[in-house]
């Protein structure tokens, strides 16, 4: 007879299958998510940015760089490099996906409400941003939520120093 895998951890006697932690762990690495960091759009750094920022979690280490070209508060380019697991990838893809055309007072509002939807159970993003709906389950897992904000963070700490060095307006 033939002996059923178990997940480390658990044992024959536990009678789990799968393991509550397998469970959990695909709630949270839904296939669209995976799906998302599977086909993200690769746009490369940009040669000439207006200003570019480096994000790194502690946690996993993932690592994200952006880099912005802005017009009159709008961003016209945009250009990234990502090392980051699949959260950090799914949530940076939506962004490269979206965020030429976007305004700056938009992208940070979009921040909050990814702070929001992850750390207090706020209401996902819609229109053009709804894909990033499908990291609302990171808010169960407090040490992921870092990777899932790290191109948000990033974004915004390019912005600050665009407004630093060009004194854009902050609410532009």
């Amino acid at each position: 007879m033939r002996e059923t895998p178990y997940i480390v951890g658990d044992t024959p006697t536990d009678k789990k299958w799968p393991s509550r932690a397998l469970v959990e762990l695909s709630n949270l690495y839904s296939d669209r998510l995976l799906e998302l960091a599977a086909n993200a759009p690769q746009p490369g750094r940009l040669a000439a940015p207006d200003a570019s920022a480096r994000k790194v979690s502690r946690v996993c280490g993932s690592l994200i760089e952006v880099d912005l070209v802005v017009e009159g508060g709008v961003v016209t380019a945009y250009g990234q490099a990502v090392s980051a697991c699949a959260i950090g990838q799914a949530s940076a893809a939506v962004v490269a996906r979206n965020i030429v055309g976007t305004e700056a007072a938009e992208l940070r509002a979009l921040r909050a409400q990814m702070v929001s939807m992850l750390k207090e159970g706020g209401a996902p993003p819609e229109g053009c941003w709804a894909d990033l709906g499908w990291l609302a389950p990171v808010r169960d897992y407090p040490a992921r939520q870092p990777s899932a904000l790290l191109v948000f963070d990033a974004v915004v700490e390019a912005l600050d120093k665009l407004e630093s060095s060009q004194a854009l307006p902050a609410d532009a």
